[in-house]
């Protein structure tokens, strides 16, 4: 697949079946984000893979009750390790959309989730002090296609020089 299709056409997904990810698709995923760039090269993250269904039942009440949390197959929690780090998020933003880009390119569906309780998942997923959730990402296959989302045209988003 094209990197620019896969760019335009990715989707984020709420509806998953209930298929599992075979461990080699996941382990695809995973490594598109262990390879991704990061400040200094540090990649100061951790990524926890949550695929116990009663572990991902407990992260909904903590995910502002969006339900699709649970019924993902797969949970990422994409960890800094140096917390209070600026760049972190960016790492992390950098590493978990390589993820998305790979995981639509093996035919998996993706939602990022930013809205949770920080606390809430620590405690549920044993992520110590110091350790910082910055994102969460729902996995698995799609159970129908994601909504196309409208798009501003480029002359919106873009200046050049100085900001207009």
């Amino acid at each position: 697949m094209d990197i620019f299709e896969a760019i335009k056409n990715r989707r984020s997904i709420r509806r998953y079946r209930t298929d599992p990810v075979p461990p080699e698709v996941l382990g695809q995923v995973l490594e598109a984000g262990r390879v991704a760039p990061s400040a200094a090269n540090r990649q100061a993250w951790k990524f926890v893979v949550v695929t116990d269904a009663a572990i991902r039942q407990e992260l909904v009440p903590a995910c502002r009750s969006q339900q699709f949390v649970g019924q993902a197959p797969v949970v990422i929690a994409a960890c800094a390790t140096e917390a209070g780090r600026k760049w972190n998020q960016v790492d992390l933003a950098i590493a978990v959309d390589h993820m998305t880009l790979a995981a639509h390119g093996l035919g998996l569906g993706t939602c990022w989730i930013g809205a949770f309780e920080e606390e809430a998942v620590r405690g549920i997923l044993g992520i110590p002090e110091g350790v910082s959730v910055v994102v969460l990402l729902t996995l698995g296959y799609a159970d129908g296609p994601g909504r196309p989302p409208s798009r501003k045209e480029l002359g919106e988003v873009v200046c050049y020089q100085r900001y207009s």
